[in-house]
């Protein structure tokens, strides 16, 4: 999604083991298979493979279905990657959603509505579900006393991932989960549109065109613009397939593609480089690339990294949180003073 507001009776939405990791495509992901589900979907994409476009002006909703009573937050990321929460806002704070049913957004009876507002691009909506209520205090403020949606402090979709990551990471593993939907703002007079089948003859193929992931393969996906665009196309265990494909306006482009040499996976890197983190806060939380490496013990830990540029985070009750970018080119120590 993209730039949100919203008034009462109109709320304009532009279209959208170990600690989590950030993933581009999903922006945050459970580690862990849990036994809480949701699945987050836009009104005309009930499928969740799809992605659809609206022209500025038009309605939309958003629903949300889970297994387990839950909470749901609602985050929308524009095509600039700034990102906005869209629920809970000012004039909407109920985001429990009942075991096994599908809540829309907004429901029947709400005192406003969203409506596809510019610019136009590729938006996402991340529903986060938690079995019990998150503080999203540090993540999101509202600016102002007109403001109905709160603004996400974390400035790219990577920020969002990591600032989510902190908030859920004390919470167990099986509590809480995310999903992803796409879609996309088309400008008043579209351009124009056609359609892309791509098949596989393998099983959890993936699609990316024009670096923007569509989704599985053996599917056709609508309403995209026409012209030649370079398209990419995963499986798990074979290379990947590149090429560049012409969609036309008004028709459906087929593209067949067969996998046939395995690759043999990459062995993970060795970390080769310790590093000493000092602080005087006993008990500070300390990621490393968005990863939690332990906590601070008899002022320090020691966390081993590869060489080059890695992001060190800490963060304490009570203190400001420490952010920076570390060129890590041999053993060496970061003291860390953090404030109040």
């Amino acid at each position: 999604m993209n730039k949100i507001l919203m008034i009462p009776a109109a709320l304009l939405l532009s279209t959208a083991a170990a600690a989590p990791k950030i993933s581009a495509q999903s922006i945050i992901v459970n580690p862990t298979t849990p036994d809480l589900n949701i699945a987050v979907r836009i009104d005309r994409d009930t499928s969740g493979k799809q992605n659809p476009a609206y022209k500025v002006g038009e309605a939309i909703t958003v629903s949300a279905s889970v297994n387990q009573d839950s909470y749901i937050y609602l985050f929308n990321v524009n095509p600039d990657g700034s990102v906005d929460q869209i629920l809970p806002n000012r004039l909407s704070t109920d985001n429990m959603v009942k075991a096994n049913t599908t809540k829309t957004f907004p429901a029947e009876g709400d005192n406003f509505k969203y409506t596809v507002a510019g610019p136009i691009g590729q938006n996402k909506v991340l529903a986060l579900a938690s079995l019990t209520p998150l503080n999203l205090d540090q993540l999101s403020s509202f600016k102002t006393q007109q403001d109905q949606f709160a603004t996400v402090n974390a400035k790219t979709q990577a920020g969002l991932a990591q600032a989510l990551s902190i908030v859920v990471s004390p919470l167990p593993q099986n509590s809480w989960v995310s999903d992803t939907a796409f879609y996309t703002v088309a400008a008043v007079n579209p351009v124009a549109t056609g359609s892309l089948f791509v098949g596989t003859n393998v099983a959890n193929a993936t699609v990316t065109l024009n670096g923007q992931k569509l989704g599985g393969a053996n599917v056709t996906y609508s309403n995209l613009r026409a012209g030649n665009f370079p398209i990419r196309v995963q499986a798990p265990g074979f290379r990947d397939f590149t090429t560049t494909v012409t969609v036309r306006g008004g028709s459906t482009t087929n593209v067949n593609v067969e996998f046939a040499q395995v690759v043999a996976p990459t062995p993970a890197p060795v970390a080769n480089f310790t590093v000493s983190i000092r602080s005087g806060v006993n008990g500070a939380r300390v990621f490393v690339d968005g990863t939690e490496a332990g906590t601070i013990r008899n002022g320090g830990l020691d966390v081993q990294v590869a060489r080059g540029a890695h992001e060190i985070v800490v963060i304490a009750p009570n203190f400001r949180t420490f952010m920076s970018t570390y060129n890590v080119t041999s053993n060496g120590q970061i003291t860390i003073n953090q404030v109040k």
